[in-house]
C-alpha cells in the first residue's frame, strides 16, 4: 500500500454573505431579502447565473473524514455552534499540528478559495495551508495549493486530467460506481435549511459528500496502482464497519447498499448472505 497517512477529506456548505454582498455593491439600505434578489439579478448579469463570486460565500459547515493509522473520524464543524470566523480556526487548527493529505472535488477551484478569502476578511492567519515556501521552504516542492502536487488531491481536477473540458459531477461519478450520491440532499437546499435552522440535515448532507469522495478517491488510488486490491477492499470493508457505528449514516449505507448491485465490482463490498436452508 503506498498511501501517505493521515488523510483529510473535506468539503464545505456556504450561503450568500448578504452584508458583504451590500457593502461591496452599496446595497446597505434594503432589506436582506431585496440585498439577495438584487445580488442575484447582478451576478446572472456578470455570468449567466446565480452562483456568487466566492469572496460572496459565508461558510455555514465544514466537514471532514480524518483517516489515520488509529482508524476514521467523522467531524462537521457548523454555525449551528460556532460563528464562521470560529468554524475556520477549529478547521484551520488541524494543520497546525499534523499535514495531512488533502482530499477533495472541486477543492481547488471552490473550496479552498473560498477558505481563503473569507480567512482573511475575519483576519485568522493560516500559514501551514496556505504558504508556498516563502515561510518553509520545503513546500515550494509540495503545498496545498499547486494543482499537480500530491499534498492536495482535488478529485474532479485529477480525473479530468486537469482539463476543465472534462469535469464531472461529483453526484454522477458516484453513483457510476456504485456509490450513493448526493441521496435526496442538494446544495440548493442549504440556504432554506439554514433559515429553519435544519442544522443536522445540512451536516448530514455535507457528511455524505465526504463519504462519497473518500470512496471514490479509494478507487482513484487503486487505479494509481497507490493500492493493491487487497489493501482496497479491506479499506472499504472497514469504511463499512465505520458507519455501522455512525447512526446519522444509516441511510447512507442503505443506499450505498443498493446501489453497488449496479456493478459487479462494487457489489463485492456487499456479498450475498446464503440461506441456511437446506432444499430436500
Amino acid at each position: 500500500m503506498h498511501v501517505r497517512l493521515p488523510i483529510l477529506v473535506f468539503d464545505i456548505e456556504t450561503i450568500t454573505d448578504l452584508n458583504a454582498g451590500a457593502h461591496l455593491y452599496q446595497l446597505q439600505d434594503l432589506s436582506d431579502e431585496d440585498v439577495e434578489s438584487a445580488l442575484n439579478k447582478l451576478r446572472r448579469q456578470e455570468s449567466g447565473t446565480d452562483f456568487q463570486r466566492l469572496p460572496l460565500h459565508e461558510i455555514v459547515c465544514i466537514s471532514g473524514l480524518w483517516v489515520d493509522e488509529k482508524g476514521f473520524k467523522l467531524f462537521s464543524f457548523s454555525q449551528a455552534q460556532y460563528t464562521e470566523a470560529e468554524l475556520l480556526k477549529k478547521f484551520l487548527s488541524i494543520f497546525d499540528k499534523r499535514t495531512p493529505v488533502l482530499v477533495s472535488w472541486n477543492g481547488i477551484q471552490f473550496d479552498l478559495p473560498v477558505i481563503l478569502f473569507r480567512t482573511m476578511l475575519h483576519g485568522l492567519s493560516a500559514p501551514n495551508l496556505f504558504d508556498q515556501g516563502e515561510v518553509n521552504r520545503q513546500k515550494r516542492f509540495s503545498n496545498y495549493q499547486n494543482r499537480y502536487h500530491q499534498q492536495h488531491v482535488d478529485l474532479m481536477d485529477a480525473m479530468a486530467m486537469f482539463n476543465g473540458r472534462n469535469f464531472q459531477k461529483l453526484d454522477d461519478i458516484a453513483q457510476l460506481l456504485g456509490f450513493p450520491g448526493k441521496r435526496e440532499g442538494a446544495g440548493y437546499l442549504v440556504p432554506e435549511q439554514v433559515k429553519q435552522q435544519a442544522w443536522t440535515d445540512l451536516t448530514c448532507y455535507c457528511e455524505g459528500d465526504v463519504l462519497n469522495t473518500w470512496l471514490i478517491y479509494l478507487r482513484w488510488m487503486l487505479l494509481k496502482g497507490q493500492l493493491l486490491l487487497e489493501d482496497h477492499q479491506q479499506l472499504i470493508a472497514n469504511t463499512i464497519a465505520f458507519l455501522k457505528t455512525q447512526p446519522q449514516h444509516q441511510d447512507f449505507l442503505t443506499i450505498w447498499k443498493k446501489n453497488a448491485q449496479a456493478t459487479p465490482f462494487s457489489a463485492g463490498a456487499f456479498p450475498v448472505q446464503q440461506s441456511s436452508w437446506v432444499q430436500i
